[in-house]
């Protein structure tokens, strides 16, 4: 750790869900750098596990904490875990998420002759089970709020702390074929800008990134062909983008720590597009 740009971050303890994936590991360490203490929590406890080692080689400061955001009882454990271990919880990011097949159609369109199509797993919207739907919902929402209700309480009448949510381009207009999961970013779009009001008398900042498109392990077979070059949609996607690419989880950076630092301490309630471009193009 050299120079950090946020020094004010220094000491801060930093709790992450899904903090083992491939954009929010990033965020980890990124606040590790910056001399945070970083609790990375995850329903798969072996890919926290391994960023948090990778942290604490490095020499910074990091545990990992196996933790279901769908259950308050395993939050309320990560949470008596980490505050023994490093102190209350300052920043916490909300980064768990993620989509479900049975909340999606095959097709971008309905077409008359979809509704006599035989091929097995194929959905139209009538088809979608609200099982799957459901699951999405609560994934994205439940799973943002329930973390939400246990690491904030401890930030009240603190000062420097603040709630980073994840939402999506989605949020902003649905693409195609993926309703559940575009209605529940939406859900935490809206859910953000509530609490930011909800939370300004106590001091408690509430944000939300929306990431454009980048490729993780969720994604990477929708977006990309196995022997190299992009699906149809993976193309669309980058014709769409004007900066002509997808995100790398290092462009999510910058953005979050700003988001949680005193460099923006009258900033509440925003979504923040990090996308290319996505959202400004027209098409043409």
């Amino acid at each position: 750790m050299d120079n950090p740009k946020y020094k004010e971050l220094k000491g801060k303890v930093v709790a992450i869900t899904g903090g083992g994936g491939i954009l929010c590991s990033t965020l980890a360490h990124a606040f590790a750098d910056q001399g945070a203490k970083v609790c990375v929590m995850d329903l798969n406890v072996e890919s926290a596990q391994t960023v948090a080692d990778m942290i604490n080689k490095s020499g910074n400061s990091a545990m990992a904490v196996k933790v279901d955001v769908l259950d308050r009882e395993s939050l309320e454990e990560a949470k008596k875990r980490i505050t023994e271990k490093f102190g209350p919880c300052d920043i916490l990011i909300n980064g768990a998420g993620g989509n479900h097949p049975l909340g999606t159609t095959s097709n971008p369109y309905l077409l008359k002759e979809d509704l006599v199509e035989t091929a097995k797993d194929f959905k139209t919207f009538f088809d979608l089970d609200t099982e799957g739907i459901q699951f999405v919902f609560n994934l994205n929402f439940i799973g943002t709020l329930l973390p939400t209700q246990v690491f904030s309480k401890d930030m009240v009448g603190r000062k420097g702390c603040s709630v980073l949510n994840i939402s999506s381009m989605n949020a902003f207009t649905p693409l195609t074929k993926i309703p559940a999961y575009s209605g529940a970013k939406a859900a935490v779009s809206n859910f953000t800008q509530w609490l930011a009001v909800h939370f300004s008398k106590v001091d408690i900042r509430v944000n939300a990134l929306a990431p454009g498109f980048f490729l993780t392990d969720q994604n990477r077979s929708l977006l990309t062909k196995p022997e190299g070059g992009l699906t149809p949609r993976g193309t669309t996607i980058i014709d769409q983008t004007p900066m002509g690419r997808f995100g790398e989880p290092e462009d999510l950076v910058g953005t979050t720590l700003w988001l949680c630092s005193e460099q923006s301490k009258f900033v509440t309630g925003i979504v923040v597009p990090i996308d290319g471009g996505f959202s400004a193009f027209s098409g043409v």
